[in-house]
This record gives structure tokens, sequence and C-alpha cells, in this order.
């Protein structure tokens, strides 16, 4: 996409039209305010834009970081959450030097989809106070909070702020569908504002005084004896701000012809933006996904725009601060209702749920996890179950056979000798990898082998061997030995040495030369071994063919 100053300006100027009240809504719901959120759209969302790794994301505050900033405001304080952004951005910065950006690629969809999910519903819950109209309870588990707000609006209802929190949010949702190019969040959030005033609608509770620019920067709030006690939580928010931030990157690219991000620069330039905005005031940032994609969708073609969008956000800072002070907060509700009920996809969740049992199992313990516990925890526990599910079906692959013993195997013996064979021979061939999650399964089969006198492993197709594998088959060996049965091996790959030298299982049959590069020559190695054992008789010799002569007429 080539660079077009003007489509930039568009696109800057509606991005930052859709920025202000998510903005403002996320910093509410984080606990710090709507200023936080402002100044986190101004300050990250200028660094992130020029030293980022993509041309057209849009950084910000967002549902997926207040998730995990709620409960540490209510635990640390406002001070807390800001020490936490400039260590997390610290740590983007140290990810971004060990270019850790690369492995983000391996989360599954479907732990994606899951969390994508529950922070959706944690959104919605959030908000359920501000739309009730409602004191918001004290406590950080979402579930508890909203249904200490219904409680609270049955006794006494706000119903002003519940029609505005509505209005505005089927506002968002039908003008989407009408006419998606106008942004009708601010819209609805004007209209609903003007009517708060025009009527004098005291039961909706506005924003508040907002600041008339951005403060000072300060490092006031660090204080180096709580650093310790919040790496947890900075871990936590690095995390998701890496992985929110790739995410969104991605998504941009796979909308655009021609566009690449750097997952490194990417990781780097939040670092900074996280770093700088706790200065200003402002909450954790990271890549916000459906900013980026209004952005691309608005024709951005180069970093100008989201630079424009945070000049726009200063400027609203600075100019306009008195009028966006009287935003009622149930309207802001209702922005983010929309937003919760926009981020799920109907179609993706249902082609999620239907590829297989076990992505659409990862799908619903990640938001079940995302909605009771965290974030965080919900991406561990679903990369957890993901990771075994996914060794699960690696480990089913390994397949052990047992193979018939054919003339061709042996050489030019006849058929008795191949019949003699088979009674004192078995072959099996191992086949795909034979690791902790397999191989126990091997050590069961191989040590119910019976009424045989010689056992050789075909290894060749052998994809890998851990150690737990290369301990199992030395087990196996040795049962098999003390029961007089002799094991040889044949086609021990090169790479595999090290694991059974290591262990030693290759000590078990080097020494009396059972282990041979071909199956051929392990079956004749095999009846060598008979024969001196006295356990195979040597092969009749051939009779000579009697020739009975006619009597001569």
């Amino acid at each position: 996409m080539g660079r077009n100053p003007r489509r930039d300006l568009l696109a800057g100027l509606t991005v930052a039209i859709v920025a202000l009240p998510l903005a403002l809504g996320f910093g509410v719901s984080s606990g710090l305010g709507a200023e936080a959120g402002l100044a986190t759209a101004v300050v990250a969302g200028a660094l992130a834009a020029v030293f980022g790794g993509s041309n057209l994301q849009v950084s910000g505050p967002t549902g997926a970081m207040t998730v995990v900033l709620v409960p540490i405001v209510a635990r640390y304080g406002p001070g807390g959450v800001l020490t936490v952004g400039l260590i997390a951005g610290t740590i983007l910065i140290a990810l971004a030097l060990l270019r850790a950006g690369r492995y983000m690629a391996y989360i599954p969809a479907s732990v994606v989809e899951g969390f994508t999910l529950g922070i959706a519903c944690v959104i919605g819950l959030q908000q359920v106070p501000n739309a009730l109209g409602t004191d918001k309870p004290e406590g950080d588990k979402v579930l508890t909070v909203a249904w200490h707000a219904v409680e609270e609006f049955v006794r006494d209802p706000n119903w002003t702020a519940l029609a505005l929190a509505l209005g505005v949010m089927l506002v968002m949702l039908l003008g989407a569908r009408w006419r998606p190019t106008i942004p009708f969040s601010i819209v609805a959030v004007i209209a609903a504002t003007a009517v708060a005033q025009a009527l004098h609608l005291d039961a909706a509770a506005p924003i508040g005084t907002l600041p008339s620019g951005l403060p000072a920067p300060s490092l006031a709030f660090l204080h180096p004896e709580a650093l310790g006690s919040l790496l947890a939580p900075a871990v936590a928010v690095a995390a998701l701000a890496a992985l929110e931030s790739l995410l969104s990157a991605q998504v941009a690219d796979g909308m655009t012809v021609g566009q690449k991000h750097d997952p490194d620069k990417e990781l780097f330039g939040q670092g900074l933006a996280n770093i700088a905005a706790p200065l200003f005031g402002g909450v954790p940032a990271t890549g916000a996904i459906a900013r980026t994609a209004v952005n691309v969708r608005t024709g951005a073609g180069s970093r100008l725009a989201a630079l424009i969008h945070a000049a726009v956000l200063a400027v609203i800072v600075f100019a306009a601060a008195p009028l966006v002070s009287r935003i009622p907060l149930a309207a802001l509700a209702g922005v983010l209702l929309a937003t919760a009920i926009r981020m799920v996809e109907v179609g993706s969740l249902r082609a999620m749920a239907k590829a297989t049992r076990s992505d659409a199992l990862i799908l619903v313990l990640t938001a079940i996890a995302t909605l009771a516990l965290d974030l965080v925890y919900a991406v561990i526990i679903g990369l957890a179950v993901a990771g075994a599910l996914a060794l699960r079906a690696v480990a089913r692959q390994a397949r052990m056979d047992e193979i018939p013993l054919n003339p061709g195997d042996q050489g030019d013996h006849g058929d008795e000798e191949h019949a003699l064979l088979a009674e004192h021979i078995v072959a099996y061939r191992l086949d795909g990898p034979l690791f902790f999650a397999a191989a126990h399964r091997f050590l069961l089969e191989l040590s119910e082998v019976a009424d045989v006198r010689v056992v050789i492993l075909r290894m060749s197709r052998v994809s890998t061997i851990d150690a737990t594998g290369a301990l199992v088959l030395k087990d196996a060996v040795q049962k098999l030995n003390r029961r007089g049965i002799t094991v040889l091996a044949s086609g021990i790959r090169p790479e595999h040495r090290q694991a059974l030298d290591s262990t030693g299982t290759l000590a078990l049959l080097r020494p009396e030369g059972r282990e041979y590069a071909t199956t051929p020559e392990a079956i004749t190695g095999a009846r060598i071994y008979l024969e001196d054992a006295g356990l195979l008789p040597p092969a009749p010799a051939q009779q000579p063919r009697t020739t009975v002569q006619e009597p001569a007429r």
C-alpha cells in the first residue's frame, strides 16, 4: 500500500474519534480514571507508532489490559499500577533484545479465541455498575461486583442510567450494521451527553473534572521497596502486552497486501510506550485490535495515521477537557458493552468448536478461566491443556508392529528354514516418536513377548528418542534378557545414539555384537546365535536326486 498523507490524515482522525470514548471508558474501568486512559492513548499511542514494528498498529488502553489491572488496583492502588507498567515496559524491551517475538506465533488459535471470549464477558460484567447507575462495590471479582450492582439496582432502580447505556449500545450495534464506515460510538456518546445536559438528568453521573492537559512527567509513584511484590503482576502485564500487541499486528498484516510487521521491533516499541505512559499517569498499553482494524479499513498506509490519532487526542485533552468531563458514565458503559459484544465473533467460535474436540475443550477452559481467575492464568491453563492434548496426539502416532519374517529377509534359505526361524525369532518395527508420553506402552508390549528365543527391534523408522524412551527401552531389554530372550537391534539412527548411549541402552547391545545396520544382517546374526546355542539345527544337506533307468528294450 503506497504512502498517501491525505488518507493517513483521514484514517488518523477516524481512529481518534473511535478511540476517544474507548480511552475514557477503559481508564474509568481500570480504576485510575478517565484522565489515565487519555494519557495512555496519547503518550503510548505516539511512541508505539514511532518505534513499533508495524506501520498500521494503533496502541492504547484496551479491555484485555483493564481485566488484568482491576485486581492490581484493588490490591496495590494507583501507584502500584503505574509501577507495574514501568516494570512491564522494561520486561518488554528485554524480550525484544532476546528476540522472543517470533515465539508468540506458537500460541494455538483455540487459546486466543477462548481468552477473547473470556475478555468480552469480563468487560461486559465490569460495566454493569455504571450501566445501572449504582456505586461500584468493593472487590476485583467481576461476577461478584456485577451481582452486587444488580442487587442494589433492584432495591433502588436508576432507569435513567440504564436507558442511556442501552441507548448508546443499540445505536453502536445497529449503526454498525447500517453504515459501518460511520463512527457511531462518538455519535451516540455526544447524543447521550446532550440529552443528559438538556434534561438535567442528575441521575446520570458524569465523568467528572478532567485536567486541561497532560501532567508533567514524574516518578513520584515509584517506591523501590515495593518492586519485589510487584514483579509478578508486572510479568503478567508484560506477557499480555506482548501477546495482544503481536496478535493485533498479525491481524493488521492479514487485512492488507504487502505489509509485514517485525515482532521484536514491535515488542521494543511497546516497551518504550509502557515505560513512558506511567510517567504521565497512564495505565499499561497494548496494541488495540479494534482501533488497528479501523485504521486499516479507513485506508491508512503508514505510521502517520497512528501518530495523527495520538495528536488529535492530545488536542482534545488540551482544548475540550471541560466538555469531555460532562459525558455520563452510563454512556461510556454503553460503548464498552457494545465493544464487548462486537469482540465475540460467533462464526470463528462455531468453527473452532466444530474443528476438533480438543480445540473446543481448550476454548471453553480458557474462556472459563479468564472469567473465574484472570487472563494470565487463563492463557497458562489454555497452553498447558493444548500442550497435553498435542502430546497425546503425537504419542498416539507411535506404533510397534510385529513384522513377519519372509525368505527374502534371510537370503537364500528355503521355506523349511523360514518356518523354523518364525518359531524362534520375532521382529518388531518401531514407528514414530519414542518419548516420555509414549514409551511406557512399548515397555508393556515388549515385556509380554513369549515363546521366542530372539527379538529383533527394527528402529530405522523411530523419529525421535528422549531420555525416558531410552530408559524404558533399556528396561524392556533387561527384562527380556532375564527371561532368556536375546534382543537385537537394527537401523539405529545416528541422531538417536546419544540418548541411547547416555542411558546405557547401547551398552546392552554392543559387547556381544547385538546391534546391526540392517534387518537382514540382524536375522543372520540371530540364526548364528541360535545355531551356536544349539537351539537351531543346521540346515539339512540336500539329498542327491536318484535316477531310475528304464530297462533296455
